[in-house]
């Protein structure tokens, strides 16, 4: 990891939450940083003595949802919003002058087209349709939105391009598990990734800076298609966009993919990021897009994401939509394909 998350004055970062970037903060952290896994009620008590508080909204760990499964979105929702109202007011009460909230730029939305997230665009505000986690975020950005309208503590928020790194496993990541690569007539999908270690180091500066505002983090450089699929060795399979997004939709209704189908958007239509106000700042990435990739194919290699399942894993029948949308949606225009040609 890079370095230790910084303390001044106090004597400890609190790290609120779960799963890998939780992890890997808390290790960077040296012997002042402490994690929890929520907070209660009456935060203040826990979080007393602290010098920042960082909220990872974000897990970047799909099992880390499975218990949610089952969960009405309704009811999962308002459990996440609550734990992030909870941060807020028991940093507040215990005096601790900084909050960072690691979310994620899905927040942002993808599509054709899409130009490249900067720091201030504005965060849609979360629709009852949207079913995923990426409404569940948009949620909780909604609750911080409410909180900066009070002066203390300073308020971070941080939307990390797809995150790569040991442990992490994500739609994103499951796309490269599933059997082709699938892409959409008419959109051009660049990919930009985030490495674990760098995302360390933007928190890192924004509490030594006491930086507070909305900040994009992303790797330098931006992969095209084609050298993904060079990299990847895996072949694409091309779908009108409302054949993609209808099978997900009638896949999801029967219960083969938890997830809604919009959230198949993060996967075939671009979300880069600018990472400006980092930059500005002084942060620069150390791990390129390309390196990333090549960790996330070295750790996915041997898997396969079919039907939303891993094969050989138990825990994994409700995750990684994405990749299982890919699996299944490629596999079957595949099947079409064939019969087609056979009957031709």
């Amino acid at each position: 990891m890079v370095g230790a998350v910084v303390r001044s004055g106090r004597s400890e970062v609190v790290v609120v939450g779960r799963g890998p970037v939780a992890t890997a903060l808390v290790a960077s952290g040296g012997p002042g940083a402490r994690i929890l896994e929520d907070v209660p009620e009456d935060a203040g008590r826990e979080l007393e003595g602290a010098d920042a508080v960082v909220l990872v909204a974000h897990p970047g760990d799909l099992s880390e949802l499975a218990g949610s499964t089952g969960v009405p979105v309704r009811d999962r929702r308002a459990s996440a919003v609550a734990r992030a109202r909870r941060v807020l007011e028991g940093a507040r009460a215990a005096g601790v002058p900084h909050v960072v909230v690691v979310s994620s730029a899905t927040v942002h939305g993808a599509w054709a087209q899409r130009p490249p997230i900067g720091d201030d665009e504005p965060v849609p505000p979360p629709e009852e349709a949207q079913e995923g986690l990426v409404g569940d975020l948009q949620a909780v950005e909604a609750e911080l939105q409410r909180g900066r309208r009070r002066r203390t503590p300073v308020l971070t928020v941080l939307r990390p391009a797809p995150l790569v790194g040991p442990g992490v496993d994500t739609m994103v990541t499951r796309h490269f598990e599933a059997p082709r690569l699938l892409t959409v007539r008419g959109a051009v999908r660049e990919w930009q990734f985030l490495h674990l270690d760098d995302l360390v180091s933007a928190v890192r500066l924004v509490l030594a800076q006491r930086l507070g505002g909305t900040f994009t983090a992303g790797a330098a450089d931006v992969l095209s298609p084609e050298r993904v699929e060079q990299m990847s060795g895996m072949r694409r399979i091309e779908l009108a966009a409302v054949t993609a997004f209808g099978t997900a939709e009638r896949l999801h209704r029967v219960g083969a993919l938890p997830a809604p189908s919009s959230e198949l958007a993060y996967v075939v239509y671009p979300w880069t990021v600018t990472s400006e106000g980092l930059r500005a700042a002084g942060w620069e990435p150390h791990r390129s897009s390309e390196e990333c990739l090549q960790e996330l194919l070295d750790q996915v290699r041997g898997r396969l994401g079919v039907g939303g399942r891993r094969l050989g894993t138990r825990d994994a029948a409700a995750l990684g939509a994405a990749g299982a949308a890919v699996a299944l949606i490629g596999t079957a225009a595949v099947w079409r394909q064939a019969r087609a040609r056979r009957r031709g």
